[in-house]
């Protein structure tokens, strides 16, 4: 019954997917492709066979134009509240109509790149600023 239930939670998540290909008129293998992943691999997390890990999920987003934070929350990753908190920048960025696409996507990279640095926005245990604080050192 439990492995009953686990599936449930990664068919949710590959439902959505399926959702989201459809709508942005995608085949599977175009999908596939642009994501970087295996046209079978992607067939098995659409039909909740298989659970994506967070990197996966991240390619896909890209490749169909969502957020990341939206498909961490279908495959339970990410708590919807967390998720609330971290699409204030992206959405700031987005509507600024100061600056173009181009730099609104590059912005964005850059957002999502630091975020994956620090462990998605939350301090790290062990960093060097954790170091050099119980040492009594300055932080490179």
């Amino acid at each position: 019954m439990v492995e009953r239930m686990a599936s449930l939670n990664v068919g949710n998540v590959g439902e959505f997917l399926r959702e989201q290909r459809r709508n942005a008129k995608l085949s599977l293998r175009q999908l596939a492709d642009a994501a970087g992943v295996s046209n079978p691999y992607l067939s098995q997390i659409e039909r909740g066979l298989r659970k994506p890990s967070a990197d996966i999920l991240q390619q896909l987003a890209k490749a169909l134009r969502i957020s990341a934070e939206t498909l961490y929350v279908q495959a339970g990753i990410l708590d919807e509240r967390d998720r609330e908190d971290l699409l204030q920048v992206p959405a700031a960025i987005l509507a600024d109509p100061s600056i173009n696409e181009g730099q609104k996507q590059a912005l964005l990279q850059i957002y999502e790149s630091f975020r994956k640095e620090n462990g998605s926005g939350k301090k790290a245990e062990g960093t060097q600023e954790d170091e050099a604080e119980a040492t009594g050192a300055d932080a490179p």
